[in-house]
């Protein structure tokens, strides 16, 4: 007997695919991800993702969801087809922002809203009931079937290589390992920075890929222009893995921590995890993530034209046989 339940949603992402340039998204990062990058990324035909612990104060998330809102909406009327938005929200328990975050999100509805560091069960009914899918975010199998017994719609796999909290399976391994014991709706994330890579998603059996580095040296990101230089600058060489700021292990770049004045050899985990400040207080302003694709990032440009040059790689590699 059909699931019904999965049916509507493997409607839904078919609907959203029908929407997209590539079926990609500009994956949602801590203190990078804020409207202008969202609104670019739809514009240009991939879904715009941010977390909603970006808008500082929590007042400000009202703000950032109206102009994502009236932004794509006034696109549209003028006879764009943009891309849906994602809204990414905390569920941890030691995040004091779930209940304003969620609480505005039910309000503005975003078609897919991608859970972290947690079960997605808190969240599902109330998303549910507006229609929108909950896709979890999870670095490890284990992480992934309880998403799905929570009753996930989708799985975004954090594989090894991802920026900022990461996981420790590499995406060749990860995808089939899933779809051994799930059909629906999987993103893939880590590592991947070209369109030649996000055709290799779709090889393995994922339905997107999740690209998060080379929108951080966009011109529409909230990163300040010496974390777009060293972003220009870097290789994977500089790439550290700590779980010193935390409590999680999390890919950051070597260079922004001598800057903050830390040695990164000396970096001890921290005990408690806590993700909505830095371990050394202010510093967490300066402290920067990356994924090991860094390489490919040699310039800031525009989101559009990052889009445009990720379709056409895509499309060669799609013709490839």
């Amino acid at each position: 007997m059909p699931d019904s339940s999965r049916s509507t949603v493997a409607d839904k992402v078919a609907a959203i695919k029908s929407r997209l340039a590539i079926p990609a998204f500009a994956a949602p990062m801590f203190l990078v991800s804020g409207p202008e990058l969202v609104i670019a990324a739809c514009k240009a035909g991939v879904i715009g993702s941010f977390p909603t612990m970006n808008a500082r104060p929590p007042e400000k998330l009202r703000e950032w969801f109206e102009e994502i809102t009236a932004e794509l909406k006034a696109f549209e009327e003028t006879g764009g087809k943009p891309a849906p938005w994602a809204a990414n929200i905390i569920v941890h328990s030691t995040s004091p922002r779930f209940e304003p975050d969620f609480k505005l999100l039910l309000e503005y509805r975003p078609e897919i809203v991608i859970t972290a560091l947690g079960s997605p069960k808190r969240v599902i009914e109330g998303v549910h009931d507006y229609g929108g899918l909950v896709f979890a975010d999870v670095n490890s199998v284990t992480y992934a079937k309880r998403a799905v017994e929570a009753g996930a719609d989708g799985l975004v796999l954090v594989s090894a290589g991802a920026g900022g909290h990461t996981g420790f399976v590499t995406g060749f391994a990860f995808v089939p390992a899933i779809r051994s014991f799930f059909e629906g709706p999987i993103i893939l994330g880590g590592g991947i920075v070209d369109g030649a890579g996000i055709r290799a998603a779709e090889v393995l059996g994922a339905d997107f890929a999740y690209l998060g580095t080379r929108f951080i040296a966009t011109e529409e990101s909230l990163a300040p222009d010496k974390y777009r230089e060293m972003l220009v600058d870097a290789t994977e060489e500089d790439i550290q893995l700590t779980a010193h700021f935390t409590g999680v292990p999390a890919n950051y770049l070597k260079s922004s921590i001598i800057a903050a004045g830390l040695n990164p050899d000396d970096l001890k985990p921290r005990e408690d995890k806590n993700f909505g400040e830095r371990h050394e207080g202010k510093a967490w302003r300066d402290i920067w993530s990356a994924g090991q694709g860094v390489r490919a990032v040699d310039k800031v440009q525009p989101a559009g034209d990052l889009v445009a040059q990720l379709k056409t790689e895509y499309t060669a590699a799609k013709a490839t046989p």
